[in-house]
């Protein structure tokens, strides 16, 4: 037998327990389901079997697995694009790097030219220089100013050359390489200053032979052309460079674009993962949560994946049933509960009715033993003056008077027997089921027994109907709402007031006024009306059960009712309004069909 158990908190807050058997059918619940679905599933081609495992597999994973998963589709997404990014930014800052340490070498081998250019000036053009010539007055010859401006431009190439090789050989290992012809070229130079500085050696300033002249002119002038070849060089790789960076660029584009489409299609991969794993079980748990949190406790929840939210969504499922088991008893004792309510009310109803009635039954009543002692007089009388023949007038007479008390009797009793019927057929008690009654006669039943209450004798109602109304009601039930109705109206007038009663068919609804002229209500009144135990009557009697019981029944017949009162002391008019029966019919037929 399952079972809850509920325990107490604080206000507000409580902890449900549910047995081990209700688990033990939910799981046994699951393993049906599992099952059915692994023989519909033997009916599937080989292939659609593989992707189905495939499918199964990823998607019974836990949420853990799921989510490390994504990790690291978004972390090789990164480092793709971090490498690919990372790669071209160290290709352009080798290939700035190499661009600015060629670019260095160029001011050095314009120097070294410069240098050679000044030294080849500095060559003689004849072996012998003048006699006559400045600085001879101070003891300086010709020949001496000569050999120090060549030794210090000779110097001074020399120096340049090394410069220019050191630089050569620090920047031979970058993107702009290829300095074989710059080193062969200053191999040759130096050659030619090794030879240059053994003609020097040997001091002599003019040259006496021409053979040593032609062969220092020689060498400084290949010096000249080396090394205005020089710059030329660069200049040739520079543009050389050019083309090879081109082809380059294009290589790391098409790799940029590569690993962007490769780094998208990953994020699209886990984008599409995140979506089937996370976002569609979290909306089909909002939506089922929205569903039973509308009112609707059939609705299951169904995810089949196998993981933190598969749980969540059978946790929820059970809650629902639980709670629907639960809302179901407790329907079912509140339903019961207000069929108490209702026959307690009915049967007060009926004391109070009782009671009125009495009065009006004292009266035939009373008629009938005055009756009953006169017709006993009156038989005594007949059978004695049966012996007289003079007293045949006498008797005839007195027959007449007995047939009229007779008569008297018969009606008066009739009367009381009318009046303990509708007061017998008001009060029972039996469960009744809805059926097709004319409203018409059933306010007026009811009117009419309230018309025998003694303490509404002085006071009139007044009733206005068509000839009939069909609805489909319990009569039982309905009478209860009409009586309720007209005595509220009753109690609340003074006396001669009237309370009017008008029964009208407004389109697919019947309308049932009741109205009356006593003491009004307040909007606080107005408020509180059908509230339980609720009484602001003139003489605050009753439960202050009636119209709350009367508005319950009203809406449980699928109708609506109203309270209208300008205040205190102006009146108040309440309207009930019933579907018709032929309105009901079309909703069942409607109903029917749907089905």
């Amino acid at each position: 037998m399952d079972f809850i158990q509920i325990q107490i908190l604080r206000p507000g807050r409580f902890h449900c327990y549910t047995p081990r058997p209700f688990q033990y059918e939910r799981r046994t619940r699951d393993a049906e389901a599992s099952a059915l679905n692994s023989s519909d599933s033997i009916n599937m081609s080989c292939s659609t079997e593989g992707n189905t495992e495939v499918t199964e597999v990823l998607t019974d994973w836990p949420i853990r697995k799921k989510l490390t998963i994504g990790i690291v589709l978004v972390l090789i997404a990164v480092a793709i694009l971090a490498s690919s990014g990372l790669s071209g930014v160290y290709s352009f800052r080798s290939l700035a790097r190499s661009v600015s340490q060629r670019a260095s070498e160029l001011p050095i081998a314009l120097r070294l030219a410069r240098d050679v250019s000044a030294m080849n000036a500095t060559v003689p053009s004849r072996r012998e220089v003048p006699s006559a010539t400045p600085g001879r007055e101070f003891g300086i010859s010709m020949n001496h100013w000569v050999a120090f401006d060549f030794d210090r431009h000779l110097s001074s190439c020399e120096n340049t050359l090394r410069e220019y090789e050191t630089t050569l050989l620090e920047n031979s290992g970058g993107v702009i390489g290829g300095i074989g012809r710059e080193l062969e070229i200053v191999g040759r130079m130096k050659t030619r200053l090794a030879t240059i500085q053994q003609l020097k050696v040997q001091d002599q300033w003019p040259f006496e032979d021409s053979a040593s002249m032609a062969l220092l002119e020689t060498s400084v002038a290949d010096l000249q052309m080396n090394a205005d070849q020089l710059p030329s060089f660069l200049q040739k790789q520079m543009n050389d460079l050019q083309g090879a960076v081109k082809f380059q660029y294009r290589t790391w584009m098409v790799l940029t674009y590569l690993t962007g489409i490769t780094a998208l299609l990953l994020l699209l991969i886990m984008a599409r993962l995140f979506y089937q794993w996370v976002l569609c079980p979290l909306r089909t748990l909002i939506e089922g949560s929205r569903h039973v949190a509308s009112g609707d406790f059939n609705h299951r929840i169904r995810l089949d994946s196998g993981d933190e939210m598969d749980e969540l969504a059978q946790a929820m499922n059970d809650m629902t049933e639980r709670f629907q088991q639960i809302k179901n008893d407790l329907d079912a004792q509140v339903q019961e509960r207000t069929r108490e309510v209702v026959r307690g009310e009915q049967l007060a109803s009926v004391g109070f009715l009782a009671a009125g009635v009495a009065h009006e039954i004292n009266n035939p009543l009373a008629s009938i033993a005055f009756c009953a002692d006169s017709l006993v007089d009156r038989i005594q009388d007949v059978l004695r003056s049966q012996d007289t023949l003079s007293q045949e007038s006498q008797s005839t007479e007195e027959v007449e008077v007995i047939r009229e008390y007779l008569k008297m009797i018969q009606e008066e009793a009739f009367r009381c027997k009318e009046i303990t019927e509708r007061l017998l057929d008001f009060s029972r008690l039996g469960h009744v089921e809805r059926q097709e009654a004319d409203l018409r006669e059933l306010v007026q039943g009811v009117i009419d027994m309230v018309r025998h209450v003694g303490s509404y004798k002085q006071k009139e109602i007044v009733f206005h109907a068509p000839a009939s109304v069909m609805v489909e009601i319990n009569p039982q039930e309905m009478k209860q709402v009409v009586l309720n109705l007209i005595t509220n109206g009753l109690d609340s007038l003074e006396t001669n007031g009237v309370v009017s009663v008008s029964l009208v068919k407004q389109e697919d609804m019947a309308q049932l006024i009741v109205t009356d002229n006593g003491c009004g209500m307040t909007d606080e009144v107005k408020k509180h009306l059908f509230e339980p135990f609720f009484t602001s009557g003139k003489d605050a009697h009753g439960t202050g059960l009636g119209m709350s019981i009367t508005y319950r029944i009203v809406d449980e017949h699928g109708g609506h009712i109203d309270v209208f009162s300008d205040g205190p002391g102006k009146g108040s008019s309440v309207t009930v309004r019933l579907p018709l029966d032929d309105m009901i019919k079309k909703e069942n037929n409607h109903r029917h069909h749907a089905a």
